[in-house]
């Protein structure tokens, strides 16, 4: 039985926590003190007064006044109106009824409160009830690979909000930010699932040349489609925070690559799962029939991840392709708007790099795991197979 320190998945784990920890002590750079005196608690509408609201068709303006009560923080149990602005865009506004839990800005001083803004339904304790429930149902199925995969989610937010978001923000070249950040995490992940072996080797190897290839031709094609960084939802409003200097396009060309890393990493498991497997069957298969067997593990996983992808990135564009059609838009002129554009080269480039993870990973997981020739033999195929 082997000691639990010296178990190939301890230090992978080890260091994912360390990394994890550092990443949660980093302070946030962007951490700003704009509204003293505030706080924010949940609150109960016990009453609206909606006179002060218009309607023009489904579109709303105006205020609606609300009377609510206080439910946490240091003026639990207050009783005080709130006023909910309304601005006339249907995915920003919300009207609240009685009876309703809100999440509220207070702004009070030394006398008590001032005013209660009343900013959007709380949402807070159902969020962490599901994030729990999707805790407890993936380590109840899981076990320890569950709580390693809760570790490599928490990593993986943790990498995006501490160090993708402000570096970007501070100016850094996003590109070789992204990548260092997405073969980061790469390493860790896939190190976490097989544990230190060659296993882990041949997945990461093949997951990351996925991903070098896939971000340039991320490089390439982002500059012949003529698509500015711009197309990215809430990107001018970020240039209008105080942030014009900012390389939106190399933002959104890193945005390509690693929105497609998830997948790269989950094609590079099952192929060196499938060849490791293979493996334990038959110890003795040679290099070349390994790669062969992980090359027709490729082809299948192939007919399903790039449809998964395709069918990602076009959910989010639902809205907008239903507008194409209820306006009767010619097809020709769908396929050549930016917004279509930027998503075909979203979709293509990343299962492009599907495509190719797949004989990366089957070429590094048969050298790493078959028997029979060393590589260089094999690569060269100058002499007969031999078996070790």
């Amino acid at each position: 039985m082997k000691i639990f320190f010296l178990n190939k998945h301890f230090l992978p784990t080890l260091f994912t926590m360390g990394l994890a920890i550092i990443l949660l002590l980093i302070p946030n750079p962007f951490q700003q003190d704009l509204y003293p005196n505030t706080e924010r608690v949940p609150a109960r509408v016990i009453e609206t007064d909606n006179s002060m609201m218009r309607s023009a068709g489904i579109i709303q303006t105006g205020e609606q006044s609300c009377k609510v009560e206080i439910l946490g923080g240091q003026f639990k149990g207050t009783v005080f109106d709130g006023s909910n602005l309304l601005m006339g865009k249907l995915e920003f506004d919300k009207v609240f009824i009685p009876g309703d839990k809100v999440f509220c800005v207070i702004n009070y001083d030394e006398t008590g409160i001032k005013f209660v803004n009343i900013i959007d339904h709380y949402r807070l304790n159902l969020e962490l009830i599901l994030a729990i429930l999707f805790g407890l149902a993936l380590v109840g199925f899981s076990g320890l690979i569950g709580l390693r995969s809760i570790l490599s989610f928490l990593v993986t937010i943790l990498m995006i909000w501490k160090v993708l978001v402000p570096l970007f923000l501070l100016g850094y070249n996003p590109v070789i930010v992204a990548l260092v950040a997405t073969i980061t995490l790469t390493i860790c992940i896939i190190s976490m699932v097989f544990g230190l072996d060659r296993r882990s080797l041949a997945a990461i190897l093949g997951s990351s040349l996925g991903t070098l290839l896939t971000a340039v031709l991320a490089i390439v094609f982002v500059g012949r489609f003529k698509i500015h960084g711009a197309i990215m939802n809430y990107s001018e409003s970020l240039l209008y925070s105080g942030y014009q200097n900012l390389e939106l396009t190399q933002i959104f060309i890193a945005s390509i690559f690693i929105a497609s890393s998830g997948a790269l990493m989950d094609v590079a498991v099952d192929i060196t799962s499938a060849v490791h497997e293979l493996m334990e069957k038959n110890p003795m298969l040679s290099k070349k029939e390994a790669v062969k067997s992980g090359l027709n593990v490729g082809r299948s996983v192939m007919g399903t991840m790039t449809t998964t992808l395709l069918l990602a990135y076009s959910g989010g564009y639902m809205a907008l392709l239903m507008v194409f059609t209820a306006q009767g838009t010619p097809l020709l002129n769908i396929f050549n708007l930016k917004y279509v554009s930027s998503e075909i080269l979203h979709t293509l480039v990343g299962s492009f790099g599907l495509v190719t993870v797949a004989p990366f990973t089957a070429v590094t997981s048969g050298l790493l795991l078959g028997k029979g020739e060393s590589a260089v033999k094999f690569l060269l195929d100058e002499v007969p197979l031999s078996e070790e």
